[in-house]
């Protein structure tokens, strides 16, 4: 359909009714430059917490596949409450909306409950909308798998909800709304000189997304995949945001660092004395995998007399399932298994890395000369990867910005 954008409204722009009407307001003057506008849209404010809250209250001592279930039936409710919301605003403001569950829009997903993912799109539901109305508004986060059942994407799904929906409806952009006015080069908490970046590629963004920036990294991928031009900006105020394509021309002389992003919530596990022959790596990494853990930073140090230590880094969250998971598959002994908690990821991230020496030696040299110790290594073509402690990311993310970032 010609002349269509979607739209996305995080929970901090939907908090009261007041902001909800707000961004209806906001839709309508939208609708002056565009002839008809996909909306989807997140739980308003904090009711995600608050609906996982009241959830795993039954859920500490069983994690069946019924519980998942409807684990996942509660926690897609927040999603339409503000898509119902939104749209008793939007025609309240004389605009002609729906709002549609990720259901009844036609988004199919596969079954993995809680971090299922999107496997296809009947986009014809939403055009045969959009001939009747003016805005269509999805519930983000959500989808169904080919059973039937309710499923949900993941926290901060609604952003893949987006991009999806932009790549199957031929939209011709995709504008990401929330409380900052873009992505920086550095977290503004932690940094205040930090810039805001106007142009960013897809691969520097999916570095950053991953590494803590605030998108979801399943969006980026999304939209790198099928050329999806996305705008993420501020809700309340006008801005130009930080626009994310392939267009930018960058020559060979510019600032190759594009950002330095931080997260939190990082622990490290460490088994010792493990055997050193083909295979132990799946037989340690399946039975997380099956269980929904993602591990990250992963080292092996040199075998010595037919055993090896291997470390992997995970979310603090994920801890406790991990080491349980590993005694219970006879992965290692209890005694062997080291777990430290309290780390953090900061990196360097920007496609002038790849063809330009010297920036892992000054990344360790601005660490160093600041006393933060450096746990583990990981790099791509574009990124340098530093876990250090928490306690540190404050002063690493200061001190680096100051030394890349001109």
């Amino acid at each position: 359909m010609n002349n269509l954008i979607v739209q996305k409204y995080g929970g901090s722009s939907l908090a009261t009714l007041e902001q909800i009407d707000f961004v209806a307001k906001k839709v309508k003057k939208r609708l002056d430059d565009v002839n008809k506008i996909v909306i989807v849209v997140s739980a308003m404010g904090n009711t995600t917490d608050e609906l996982v809250e009241l959830g795993e209250s039954f859920l500490k001592d069983s994690k069946n596949v019924e519980n998942l279930r409807d684990f996942d039936q509660l926690l897609s409710t927040g999603e339409i409450i503000s898509a119902s919301l939104m749209s008793m605003s939007l025609r309240k403001n004389n605009v002609k909306a729906i709002s549609l569950t990720g259901q009844k829009a036609g988004i199919f997903t596969d079954e993995l409950h809680g971090s299922a993912r999107i496997s296809s799109i009947d986009e014809k539901v939403i055009l045969d909308e959009l001939i009747k109305r003016d805005v269509v508004i999805v519930a983000g986060f959500q989808g169904v798998s080919e059973y039937g059942e309710v499923t949900t994407l993941g926290r901060g799904g609604s952003d893949t909800t987006a991009v999806a929906l932009a790549s199957a409806l031929n939209a011709e952009k995709c504008e990401i709304y929330t409380d900052v006015e873009g992505i920086y080069t550095a977290d503004p908490r932690l940094v205040k000189d930090s810039k805001l970046i106007s142009n960013i590629s897809y691969d520097e963004m999916l570095e950053m997304a991953s590494l803590g920036a605030k998108m979801h990294p399943r969006s980026i991928e999304i939209a790198a995949i099928n050329n999806i031009e996305m705008i993420i900006k501020h809700t309340m105020y006008e801005s130009e945001g930080t626009r994310l394509n392939n267009n930018e021309i960058k020559m060979e002389i510019r600032n190759a660092v594009t950002g330095i992003p931080t997260s939190k919530g990082v622990s490290k596990v460490t088994i010792n004395n493990i055997d050193d022959k083909p295979g132990i790596a799946s037989s340690i990494f399946l039975p997380l995998s099956n269980m929904g853990i993602s591990v990250d930073v992963i080292v092996q140090t040199a075998g010595n007399d037919g055993k090896t230590n291997l470390s992997f880094t995970l979310n603090d969250n994920d801890l406790e399932s991990c080491v349980n998971e590993l005694i219970n598959n006879n992965v290692s002994k209890k005694e062997f298994i080291k777990t430290q908690s309290g780390l953090g990821k900061i990196s360097i991230v920007g496609t002038g890395i790849q063809n330009q020496p010297g920036y892992a030696s000054r990344m360790f040299k601005t660490l160093s000369k600041n006393n933060i110790n450096i746990e583990m290594i990981t790099t791509s073509e574009i990124r340098i990867t530093c876990i250090i402690k928490s306690s540190d990311l404050d002063l690493a993310a200061k001190s680096l910005h100051k030394e890349f970032i001109k």
